[in-house]
């Protein structure tokens, strides 16, 4: 069957919401969101994010049928500049869903950043781009064995967690995390002001007072 291109339910989300979030770290995020939006930790990034810096982008979806990367190529095709690949390739590692020729495609037209549960190759070449984030949960040298099958903009389960076209992605050294399209805008507004509580109490801390006065540890029995 042809890989299938679905028309994504909701519209993108505004550049302005997303630009917000970029101040938002995936780990503040995943406890604002109850533990519920992070993908399997095993999936980490090809190389470490240099400092502030995270992938934070809205999703493209991917499903792939075994060894068939159709759909990536799809999936290319339709995302937009800042937008985020997200391939569900069932967590396999038997064949890379992407690799430098398909990335070097995506990264010119200024997609942020792909992320596989799956494998991916050329991981020397991809993980030097420092305007390019790609995830995986494995590498492998083998490529896949067929284009043909598969499914663009649907809603897919990534390392344990639903996605659909154009959640929020939020990638950094800590794992993924997507923010459901509903949730973006309410969300923002305690996300950022965790981000600002965290620097108070960093601030607190470099001036000497303990983790029991700053987080407010209940005393101990004696």
């Amino acid at each position: 069957m042809p890989t299938r291109l679905e028309k994504p339910r909701n519209s993108r989300l505004p550049d302005d919401l997303i630009d917000r979030w970029r101040a938002v770290p995936a780990a503040v995020a995943a406890d604002h969101l109850g533990g519920t939006a992070h993908a399997d930790a095993r999936i980490r990034p090809l190389r470490a994010f240099a400092p502030d810096m995270r992938l934070t982008g809205s999703a493209v979806t991917a499903w792939c049928e075994p060894a068939d990367y159709g759909p990536v190529h799809h999936a290319i095709d339709a995302a937009g500049a800042g937008d985020v690949i997200v391939v569900a390739a069932g967590g396999r590692r038997d064949a890379a869903m992407i690799g430098e020729l398909l990335s070097s495609a995506a990264r010119l037209k200024g997609i942020a950043g792909v992320v596989v549960d799956g494998a991916v190759r050329d991981t020397g070449t991809l993980a030097r781009w420092p305007d390019f984030a790609v995830f995986s949960r494995w590498i492998t040298p083998r490529g896949p064995s067929s284009m043909e099958r598969g499914v663009v903009n649907g809603t897919i389960v990534f390392g344990g967690v639903p996605v659909s076209p154009r959640d929020l992605v939020i990638g950094d050294d800590d794992g993924l995390v997507f923010v459901p399209h509903a949730a973006a805008e309410m969300a923002l507004k305690p996300c950022l002001a965790r981000v600002e509580a965290e620097a108070g109490w960093e601030a607190d801390l470099a001036d000497g007072k303990s983790t029991i006065e700053v987080f407010n540890v209940p005393g101990v029995s004696k």
